[in-house]
């Protein structure tokens, strides 16, 4: 069964880079971005350049902002993520950065998926064929993730 998600900008920057972001559109029944991190996307000096949102991934604002906590401890688009998922009742996220991550499941009870995560997914879905293979991939065109996370999705991914 399909569900939505709230992703942040890193991994749908990390998925592009590889060529890869149809996986989100293929794994989750919506895929929803905040404005902040859709701003982030359009104006972020990474490789993707002009950067174009598919139609598939929805762009929401809220009408409030973020807890104090949020804009507090992460940075814009983490918090906007966060708040977006509780706003809209959505209970997963998708986030890479560690300290989001924690705030995400640990103080709101968010469920957490990294990157690395969606691709061992897509590879229980015959999605993809290698998860450490499309990791390098990731890390050398400039994405950064640690070597110890790729061994992990590598060993979760069985292979």
């Amino acid at each position: 069964m399909k569900t939505m998600i709230v992703s942040n900008t890193g991994p749908i920057i990390g998925l592009s880079l590889i060529g890869r972001l149809e996986i989100l559109h293929n794994l989750f029944e919506s895929v929803v971005i905040p404005h902040e991190v859709r701003s982030e996307l359009v104006a972020s000096p990474h490789k993707l350049r002009r950067f174009t949102i598919p139609q598939w991934i929805s762009v929401k604002k809220t009408r409030s902002a973020p807890d104090p906590l949020l804009s507090a401890v992460l940075d814009g688009g983490e918090a906007a993520v966060i708040h977006l998922a509780r706003h809209r009742g959505i209970d997963e996220v998708l986030i890479d950065e560690r300290k989001g991550r924690k705030v995400a499941h640990s103080v709101y009870g968010l469920k957490v998926v990294g990157t690395a995560g969606v691709l061992i997914r897509a590879k229980q879905h015959a999605l993809v064929d290698n998860v450490g293979a499309l990791l390098k991939e990731m890390k050398l065109m400039g994405y950064w993730i640690h070597d110890d996370i790729i061994a992990a999705a590598v060993q979760a991914a069985g292979e």
